[in-house]
């Protein structure tokens, strides 16, 4: 009676986290067996203004994993992504690993999409996610079947390494650290907003947000989370929809946001220039190809304000921040406009 009762219990909790959430003081770092799950790293050097992105998104198909594999560099505009034929989440612990071509855990970033497309660098000195309780998802992160849940679980560092972007080769020594997790079942809402900031005055200060409508079957709502690391190491998070409401309006060259709770108030500006800006990919997860889903500015400007009842305790301003504008109309769209096929975000498959 005792095995069954324990297996029946292990299945629960198995169907629970295959589902995509994670109940209070759970660990969102772990693969959750969902059709997609994703993995952003982002490195930014404030002195020189040049800005790397690293992503893989492992996708279930019905015949195994595969991957959506991406970097890219700004100023010099550079830009590759492929589909990979593997991919593997890990269940126990943060990393991935696309065969040769990309490996990721939490001290170290190994990527090579071809020899004017790779990166090696260790991070040192992390500040991770400090709240136990829920992850950037906060309580939605126990809510079993949304279409997407985001987990910004490194939001500083040090990097130690080397890049090489087209036909640029960087040294990253020093430069700051961010990455996060995004994950679900695999369908993208109609529009989304992301973006994230280093490079203010004080190196330790991180923001970064996401927006989009969250989905559960036939319930649907808008949802956007702010997170805001300040000089003292302190974390404000404000997005649940009654006790810290976040408003957005975002265009493809303009973002404004909004949050408040009981004694938080964070406002957000951001502004990019379109003809600078990649389009990235999002996975067809059942098609194994990827197609143009957002509109990303890499060297964009933010102003942050946050105030504690009603007091400033912190403004800055940085011109190193990624700003994006989901949506695969609109990407597909703006693909189009500049004269190029959807190929233009995509390699062939890697062998």
């Amino acid at each position: 009676m005792t095995t069954l009762l324990s297996r029946a219990l292990g299945s629960m909790r198995h169907a629970y986290r295959a589902s995509g959430a994670d109940r209070p003081f759970g660990d969102p770092l772990r693969a959750h067996d969902v059709a997609m799950e994703g993995y952003f790293w982002r490195f930014t050097d404030p002195a020189t203004g040049r800005v790397l992105i690293a992503l893989d998104g492992v996708n279930r198909a019905a015949d195994g994993s595969w991957s959506t594999l991406g970097v890219a560099a700004h100023p010099n505009g550079f830009l590759r992504t492929a589909v990979h034929p593997e991919g593997h989440a890990d269940e126990d612990r943060l990393g991935v690993v696309s065969g040769i071509a990309f490996r990721g855990s939490p001290d170290r970033l190994h990527v090579d999409l071809g020899p004017d497309a790779r990166i090696d660098v260790e991070v040192t000195d992390p500040a991770p996610w400090p709240r136990r309780g829920f992850g950037g998802s906060s309580v939605f992160q126990s809510v079993p079947g949304l279409n997407q849940y985001w987990h910004p679980w490194l939001l500083g560092g040090s990097a130690r390494g080397e890049a090489v972007v087209g036909t640029q080769t960087w040294e990253l020594d020093g430069w700051q650290v961010y990455a996060e997790k995004n994950w679900g079942k695999g369908g993208f809402p109609d529009s989304w907003w992301w973006g994230q900031a280093q490079g203010f005055a004080d190196p330790s200060v991180c923001v970064a947000f996401a927006g989009g409508e969250v989905s559960a079957g036939p319930l649907r709502t808008t949802v956007t989370a702010v997170v805001v690391r300040l000089p003292d190491g302190h974390v404000v998070r404000l997005g649940d929809p009654v006790v810290s409401p976040v408003s957005a309006e975002v265009t493809d060259e303009r973002w404004s946001l909004h949050g408040r709770s009981a004694r938080w108030r964070v406002d957000i500006e951001g502004t990019g220039d379109l003809a600078g800006a990649h389009v990235l990919p999002v996975p067809l997860p059942l098609e194994r190809r990827n197609v143009p889903g957002a509109i990303e500015h890499l060297g964009a400007r933010m102003a942050v304000t946050v105030r504690h009842r009603g007091t400033v305790v912190w403004h800055g301003e940085s011109t190193v921040a990624a700003l994006e504008h989901g949506g695969i109309d609109r990407a597909r769209a703006e693909v189009t406009r500049r004269g190029h096929g959807e190929d233009a975000v995509d390699a062939p498959p890697m062998r």
